[in-house]
């Protein structure tokens, strides 16, 4: 049975997966409710995510594409702003922008060169004390800086100050 996980979960470089893996929006679609805002961040060495399932994290795996492939594992986060709000900074060569609840979805399109996180921790019990007792950890954002790629305009029309 996991102990419980007490430290935050930090990724430098972290690879935030796209398409139906990134939904800081909280949009409905065939994976998620509505509301449920989320992303999945890639844990890339094996060891690491064989460590974390261990202690309890929620580790899934994608399966090898082709034959050769090795697995690939990954983490879903939850972005949640009711009673803890992540701090999300979104970088640009010229901007450092906080952004909030309503903003935050912008990262569902944006083209991310770089992403650094940290993830809170939230230990969950059911049916504690009986035989049928289970135990997690579930993944929430507690901050991301996040650098997005810039276009080829971006630096021509950025507003001076």
């Amino acid at each position: 049975m996991p102990n419980r996980v007490n430290n935050s979960l930090i990724i430098e470089n972290a690879h935030i997966m796209g398409g139906p893996f990134r939904n800081f929006s909280g949009r409905e679609d065939k994976y998620n409710r509505a509301g449920q805002r989320n992303f999945c961040v890639t844990i890339d060495d094996p060891d690491d995510a064989k460590n974390l399932i261990d202690a309890g994290w929620n580790v899934r795996m994608l399966a090898p594409r082709e034959g050769d492939d090795a697995p690939r594992y990954y983490l879903q986060v939850a972005v949640s702003f009711n009673k803890y709000p992540p701090k999300v900074v979104l970088l640009t060569r010229r901007n450092r922008t906080t952004l909030d609840e309503e903003s935050v979805s912008s990262l569902d399109i944006a083209e991310i060169r770089n992403a650094d996180v940290v993830i809170q921790p939230y230990n969950w019990v059911m049916q504690e004390g009986t035989r049928n007792e289970k135990r997690g950890v579930k993944a929430y954002l507690k901050t991301l800086y996040v650098t997005i790629e810039e276009d080829e305009f971006a630096e021509k029309y950025a507003s001076e100050e």
